[in-house]
């Protein structure tokens, strides 16, 4: 046993804590069970949230959850107000083993058989808890080969839907699940919770049909799958793009006009108080209705009724437009210094800042300075860019000087 030296432990440590999924060693083959198990943890109190975790903990004592434990939860969690915050805390913790449990059970039905009762069980486990918190790791590498991820399995609807269907559930948010249990109905869910799901079931569809599109016929991906084979690939690279980081198809072997695409939807990524990371998804719904609006001349950004407040609409615009510079700063510094494709770099770039984990096969051949750029994104997009930004800003005041207007020219 010798040591995996410090840089390489610190990339997956952030990237397992940030449910990020990029990594320089296969975790199946280089890493020891126990430093599996250690993964898993951090893969799950990054999914949660380390004050999720924190709060098992008070509860589980019986103690009480102050004011301030009860503002971290809503800041963690993106909810509005306080209003219930334990509850919602206490069923995103049932339910997170609840899905994980079931999501296990159905992986150990194919694991089992193909890696014995020890190892399946332990793969099941591994990989339902992955998925579920939109981690990307998995450590089938010893079974199918280094690097693999589930290429070995992309025949195995089983596997390949059963982790589709936890990365869809982890990247919906908690917020979500709360509302439709309460609901149980379409009609009686919040004006959020339906964009949330119209959004996300847009985007899969989507990206599930332009995958089948423009990857039908290229050998090195969907080629020379049955037809049957090729829609269940589709649509599992159109999830596993939503910040999971599962990878069925070989993203080296996509074509550029789905790695560009690929990009887009890495970005964009999953919902708010979620285990998932990206732009998300409620806030591209917002920058399109504030596009709608602008374009029809209206001063108000509405949907379905509802007027959206002005400081909404301007933090989205913020956070898209912050996470587009990093995203463009960084992906031109990397190929830069590595001399490598334009395309390869940004959709590693991608990767890393919506805390997907797909990758095109170059990330473990960086240089360290761009590798640690990568650790970088990861951490501002776990811990969310816009985050950062309200901490420095925390003091702002109302501005207490009226300065006359200016006219620009715009367009």
């Amino acid at each position: 046993m010798q040591s995996a030296g410090f840089f390489t432990g610190l990339f997956t440590a952030t990237s397992s804590t940030c449910v990020t999924g990029l990594i320089l060693v296969d975790t199946g083959v280089h890493w020891s069970l126990f430093g599996q198990f250690v993964i898993l943890c951090m893969l799950q109190i990054g999914g949660l949230g380390l004050m999720t975790i924190i709060t098992i903990f008070s509860l589980a004592l019986h103690r009480r959850i102050g004011l301030s434990e009860r503002l971290v939860m809503v800041s963690t969690l993106n909810l509005n107000d306080m209003e219930g915050v334990v509850r919602v805390v206490r069923h995103a913790l049932m339910g997170t083993f609840i899905i994980e449990g079931i999501g296990a059970a159905l992986l150990a039905t194919r694991f089992i058989p193909k890696l014995g009762l020890a190892e399946g069980i332990w793969a099941s486990i591994f990989h339902a808890v992955s998925a579920f918190c939109n981690g990307g790791f998995d450590v089938v590498g010893e079974k199918y080969g280094a690097f693999s991820s589930l290429a070995g399995l992309n025949d195995d609807p089983v596997v390949l839907l059963t982790t589709g269907g936890l990365i869809v559930i982890g990247g919906l948010g908690f917020f979500v699940w709360e509302d439709v249990i309460r609901a149980k109905s379409w009609k009686k869910l919040s004006l959020y919770s339906r964009t949330v799901l119209t959004v996300t079931f847009c985007l899969i569809l989507g990206g599930m049909l332009f995958v089948l599109a423009a990857e039908y016929n290229n050998p090195a991906t969907l080629g020379d799958m049955p037809l049957w084979q090729k829609l269940l690939n589709s649509i599992f690279q159109s999830i596993t793009l939503r910040t999971a980081g599962f990878d069925a198809l070989g993203q080296g072997g996509l074509s550029d006009e789905t790695k560009a695409v690929s990009t887009v939807l890495m970005l964009i990524g999953g919902s708010s108080g979620s285990t998932a990371g990206g732009i998300k998804t409620v806030t591209v719904a917002v920058l399109m209705l504030a596009l709608r609006a602008n374009l029809l001349g209206r001063e108000e950004v509405t949907l379905r009724g509802r007027s959206i407040p002005t400081q909404k609409v301007m933090s989205a615009m913020s956070l898209a437009l912050v996470m587009v510079f990093l995203f463009l700063a960084g992906s031109i510094v990397i190929t830069t210094v590595e001399g490598l494709p334009y395309i390869d770099c940004a959709f590693e770039t991608a990767s890393a800042l919506g805390t997907v984990g797909v990758t095109t096969g170059i990330t473990p051949g960086l240089h360290r300075f761009s590798q640690s750029i990568l650790i970088l994104f990861m951490y501002l997009g776990r811990v969310g860019v816009f985050s950062v930004s309200v901490a420095f800003a925390a003091d702002r005041q109302t501005a207490k000087i009226r300065y006359p207007s200016v006219e620009f020219m715009i367009g």
